[in-house]
């Protein structure tokens, strides 16, 4: 069916203007598969007039074919003084071999003056022969309304020229910008309103979000009549980001009830928001709204206690409509639903009524005032409710343990050794490292691995350190938090000692010892 609201990704152009984001050639490629296959309606690849790498991206995307999405170049209007078709900018936007260009143009009267300094007359004149010259090159184009909505506060008039110019010349779609990200939700739906009363052509929106309403603003402008909605996958953008569209989407498809994307789609926003995260280089961020890991995460026990009975008491939606899924959390604040849940979710046969279930409570309870930590240490949640429910022998037990730094003359190298009790037999071994805690992980894993083979794949990929009383001083708690993983999956773990050598080797104890026993 015909989407009722277009989407429109610029991942690839005006997100790749934000800080620390950085694409390759081949980054581009993927996303722009990945966002085809997601199912949005437009996909803008960069601006093949302001760098080579843009350039190099549409000269390769000529030969992916998109199955969904048409793929568009973004440029400028014809610069001041030269005839639109001998402007090179414009020349490179065709050379590119896009069904869409995009091209922007000035609305402010402040940037048409002090910015291009140009007359009035003339941007209206640069507006209309770009689109026009576009247009009898066969190109579907849209026309972005750079400053739409300052330059409609500062001249009504004068802004609504620069739209008709644009829509005489054949505009497919005229989309208001508030590039500068500092617009209400209430100013961008009166002028947008006002912009579909004056225009027979579709208005779309593109919105930043300097003042944290990207998204709202968006919104906005729908509710106003926009049929065509330009944004980034996780907000990426200049400054503090574009309109996000992993807030958007479902938005628009569960708040709004209008045809966006597929409805196929939608279980699947979590894992485009994660892929692009990963190809960026860039931590998922846990809070994001609807894809977030902690969007649906429950910790006070009475909202825990809801939820058991009645998922919609405290969730607005069910996260599994976005790839999403429910969280417990485990900590001091936890009831006996937490645990339950919890437990249930690590693969433990566990009930309300489950004698063993008030110990494993008061232990959490007991352990999160001494310093340590749940929330992001599953492994070490499982092997204590785990040692609390079965009374079954330790896979290992580690004896004794030393570490020490030497100087060899070009720098330091740390040592550890390591004494590994498995049933009756004992393990000796010593390994150096970049550091202590690198050498103790070397030196157990090499202890155990003679026992259990399958240790071999398990590996370190994040390790956290936190001072927990710091008015202590040096004689300060350490808690250690490091994730693991076995290629498949990934679990953390937990040590809390004044000693962060002995934090630390409770962490990777345990992490061992969950990829062990883990169900």
């Amino acid at each position: 069916m015909k989407p009722q609201v277009e989407i429109y990704d610029t991942t690839l152009r005006d997100g790749s203007q934000g800080e620390g984001i950085n694409f390759s050639v081949a980054d581009k490629l993927r996303i722009a598969e990945k966002l085809d296959g997601f199912g949005v309606h437009y996909i803008e690849g960069g601006w093949p007039g302001s760098n080579p790498k843009d350039i190099e991206f549409f000269a390769e995307a000529k030969r992916r074919k998109f199955k969904h999405a048409r793929l568009a170049a973004f440029g400028s209007t014809r610069r001041k003084g030269v005839v639109v078709e001998s402007d090179e900018q414009v020349r490179l936007l065709l050379e590119a071999e896009t069904p869409v260009v995009t091209i922007y143009g000035k609305t402010w009267m402040l940037h048409v003056k002090e910015v291009l300094r140009c007359t009035p007359e003339e941007n209206l004149g640069m507006i209309g022969d770009t689109v026009r010259f576009l247009k009898d090159q066969g190109k579907f184009v849209i026309y972005d309304c750079e400053h739409g909505f300052d330059g409609y506060k500062d001249n009504p008039e004068y802004a609504l020229a620069t739209w008709i110019a644009a829509e005489k010349a054949g505009a497919d779609i005229i989309t208001l910008c508030d590039t500068n990200g500092g617009c209400l939700p209430s100013e961008v739906g009166r002028i947008t309103a006002a912009a579909i009363g004056r225009l027979t052509v579709r208005v779309g929106i593109h919105t930043h979000n300097d003042i944290g309403l990207g998204v709202a603003n968006a919104l906005a402008a729908i509710e106003s009549g926009s049929t065509h909605v330009q944004g980034t996958i996780n907000g990426y953008g200049e400054r503090t980001g574009n309109c996000n569209l992993t807030s958007l989407i479902p938005c628009v498809a569960f708040k709004m009830k209008k045809r966006s994307v597929r409805e196929s789609s939608l279980g699947k926003l979590r894992e485009l928001s994660q892929f692009v995260d990963e190809i960026a280089n860039i931590r998922h961020d846990p809070r994001q709204p609807w894809v977030g890991s902690a969007c649906f995460a429950h910790k006070g026990g009475t909202h825990v206690n809801a939820v058991q009975k009645i998922a919609r008491s405290y969730e607005h939606i069910d996260p599994t409509a976005v790839g999403n899924a429910r969280n417990v959390l485990i900590s001091d604040l936890a009831g006996r639903s937490n645990i339950v849940i919890k437990a249930q979710s690590l693969g433990f046969k566990i009930e309300n009524d489950t004698p063993e279930l008030k110990p494993i409570l008061s232990r959490i309870k007991e352990l999160e005032h001494a310093g340590y930590e749940f929330e992001a240490a599953e492994g070490s949640l499982a092997l204590l409710i785990r040692r609390i429910l079965e009374d079954k022998e330790l896979p290992f037990r580690v004896d004794a343990y030393h570490v020490s730094m030497r100087g060899n003359g070009s720098g330091t190298v740390s040592e550890a050794t390591v004494k590994v009790r498995v049933g009756d037999e004992v393990s000796h071994t010593v390994a150096e490292g970049d550091g202590p805690v690198n050498a103790l992980d070397g030196a157990l894993r090499a202890a155990l691995m003679k026992f259990f083979p399958k240790l071999q794949n398990i590996r370190l990929t994040d390790y956290k350190v936190r001072i927990i009383n710091s008015s202590t001083g040096t004689a300060a708690k350490t808690r250690v938090l490091i994730q693991s993983t076995n290629g498949q999956r990934e679990w953390g773990t937990v040590g809390v000692s004044e000693n962060i050598i002995e934090a630390s080797l409770q962490a990777l104890v345990d992490s061992m010892e969950y990829a062990l026993t883990r169900k």
